[in-house]
Order: C-alpha cells, then sequence, then structure tokens
C-alpha cells in the first residue's frame, strides 16, 4: 500500500511533523535523523574516537560478535521506535528495516538467516506483535535472507531494562533465552530494535551459540548511549 502511495504520487501526513509528504517521513524529517556514530566499536557498535573495539567489549566480550546500527538512539528517531511500540503504528516497522538493510549494505555483512528478538509470551499476548520481528522480516525481504521464526525463544518473563544500569540488566536476563533446536546455520543475524548496553542481545546471542551457531551479529535499528552503573 505504501509503495502504491508512491506509485500514484499521492499525499500523506509525515509522522513527525505532520507536513504533507510522499512517505511516512517527509525529507526534512529524514534529514534529521540521528545517523550512526561514525567511527564506532566494532564489536558493539558504540561511538569511539577511532576505530577500534571498546574497553568494555576489549574487557568483557559479548557472546555478539559484531553489531551494526542504523542510527543513533535519540530524538527525533525515539518517537519513531515508540510510535511503533506502544502505538501500533505498523508501517513504521517498513521504514525502519528498509534504514537497517541500508546499513547492513554499507558494512558488506554476511549472514546465513536472520533471527528476531524474541518477546515472551505474554509480553506478546499484551502487545499484540513483535516489533523485532517486522523489522527483521522487513530487512529479510530487502536483503535477500529468510528470517527463521521460533528459532529463539523467550522463555522467561522479565522486567523492562529501562532504568537499570548494566550490571542489573545482565541479572535481569540470564537464562531468559534459549534455542530448543540445532539450527544447522553458521552465521545469524540478531535484530532488534534497540540496543541500550547490550545485555539482551548478549543473552539471545549466547543461547544461539549454544545450539551450534558460530556466529552471531547483532543489527540494531540504533544504538542508544551505555548508560552508567
Amino acid at each position: 500500500m505504501l509503495r502504491l502511495f508512491r506509485d500514484l504520487g499521492l499525499q500523506q501526513d509525515c509522522t513527525l511533523c505532520d507536513a504533507r509528504s510522499s512517505g511516512l517521513l517527509c525529507q526534512g524529517c529524514r534529514a534529521d535523523l540521528p545517523r550512526a556514530d561514525v567511527p564506532a566499536c566494532a564489536r558493539c557498535a558504540i561511538g569511539l574516537p577511532v576505530p577500534g573495539v571498546c574497553g568494555e567489549c576489549l574487557q568483557d566480550p559479548p557472546a555478539f560478535d559484531e553489531a551494526i546500527a542504523a542510527f543513533r538512539y535519540g530524538f527525533p528517531l525515539d518517537r519513531i521506535v515508540q510510535a511503533l511500540k506502544f502505538s501500533r503504528e505498523i508501517a513504521l516497522a517498513g521504514l525502519l528495516a528498509e534504514a537497517l538493510a541500508v546499513a547492513v549494505r554499507a558494512h558488506a555483512a554476511r549472514v546465513d538467516a536472520l533471527v528476531a528478538l524474541p518477546l515472551s509470551r505474554a509480553r506478546l499476548a499484551e502487545r499484540g506483535f513483535n516489533q523485532a520481528a517486522l523489522i527483521a522480516q522487513g530487512a529479510g525481504r530487502a536483503l535477500g535472507l529468510p528470517v527463521l521464526d521460533g528459532a529463539l525463544l523467550k522463555v522467561r518473563d522479565t522486567p523492562p531494562q529501562s532504568g537499570l544500569g548494566r550490571a542489573a540488566r545482565r541479572k535481569n536476563v540470564r537464562g531468559a533465552f534459549d534455542c530448543d533446536r540445532v539450527l544447522g546455520i553458521r552465521q545469524v543475524a540478531l535484530v532488534d530494535d534497540v540496543m541500550t548496553t547490550g545485555a539482551t542481545l548478549d543473552a539471545a546471542a549466547g543461547a544461539l551459540k549454544r545450539a551450534g551457531v558460530e556466529r552471531v551479529s547483532a543489527w540494531v535499528v540504533a544504538r542508544a548511549a551505555t548508560p552508567a552503573g
């Protein structure tokens, strides 16, 4: 439907500023989106003064082997992510998936399949959809990669990570994910909307590696500044 609107030259309101636009965002708001930090840590995508690996990843490497982010998490991108997750503006998942696919192509990243970060059954029932799955499906179509539905499970419902420091986040998601079958795939990209400390992606990547995956990349729409603690 969005493609049809563009092809016919029809106008709609920009998601962010309500200006008339041929897409979900007007050109001005697209230009305002906070692009990902360059250079950034090759392991966790946090911004760095020079290319390399950050001290945190050198001291305590995450289970995922690299991270790619399309944006920094900040205004006005945060409004788009929140509108998708909490206001059920599902069409925004396609916009975010396209941006993620562009970032992945720029990094020339290669994987065999995508896996969306899962929600617990209770959270999925409450929200009605998994935003990471929608983004993974859109990115998979754009990149010509399969999405392994149900390959990773969240077996324990965890309290929200917001407001927690690094150590508390890691403790909160410890043992929360499981992969109950051998995937038979060497390289997988784990897809999510936002990475903050990387604790959730770390726990999920660990479950994939225990199931036989050799290399896990973390592909996220946005990388947030890491909170203290």
